[in-house]
């Protein structure tokens, strides 16, 4: 019985500072648009390379940066 003393006011701090996290994941944005990385890790933003573009670049020596 006497453990329940130092039990529920953990237990009701626990809650407290997991309402206010969530309440402050919300104000700042975090559940705004929840679909947008969804359909943005499926779009293909990569452009296709030509054989002839690959074959361009294989033949030169890389570019040293200074």
């Amino acid at each position: 019985m006497d453990s329940l003393y130092l039990l529920i006011p953990i237990a009701l701090l626990f809650c407290a500072i997991a309402i206010k996290l969530l309440l402050w994941a919300i104000d700042n944005g975090q559940y705004d648009d929840l679909d947008k990385e969804s359909w943005r890790i499926l779009a293909d933003d990569d452009t296709p390379k030509s054989a002839a573009d690959t074959q361009e670049r294989s033949d030169q020596p890389p570019e040293q940066k200074s």
